[in-house]
């Protein structure tokens, strides 16, 4: 897999320090996702986990990873090794009576009209 990804990878920055080995950031973001850890849990052999994070964070503003996903789908496409099928699913909850569009309760009428503050009244 690594050969098709490859190509799809960021070049090094002209100016600066040449970036960390992308195969093996790639390795750290993939197991800091497949074993749902924190990010200072990453493996030192997996490298620097500040690293791992900006480039998961980099790549994604960038569209490295829209690339990679658009190559490995097609790649997976192209072998059958995938069965595309249409999935919809639904939740229905009711919204909060503030979000939907309760009447409001001004100040007089408020939970209890007898207690007015000075502040609220100025302000309002």
């Amino acid at each position: 897999m690594w050969v098709r990804i490859k190509p799809l990878m960021p070049a090094d920055p002209v100016r600066g320090r040449r970036w960390a080995d992308h195969r093996r950031t790639l390795e750290a973001i993939a197991w800091k996702y497949r074993t749902c850890s924190p990010w200072r849990d990453l493996p030192e052999e997996l490298g620097s986990f500040q690293t791992a994070h900006k480039r998961l964070i980099r790549w994604a503003v960038d569209g490295t990873w829209a690339r990679i996903l658009a190559a490995v789908l097609a790649s997976a496409d192209a072998d059958d090794d995938v069965e595309w099928t249409v999935s919809v699913d639904s939740t229905i909850c009711r919204a909060h009576q503030h979000a939907a569009g309760a009447v409001k309760r001004g100040l007089i009428n408020g939970p209890n009209p007898t207690i007015t503050h000075s502040a609220v009244l100025v302000a309002a």
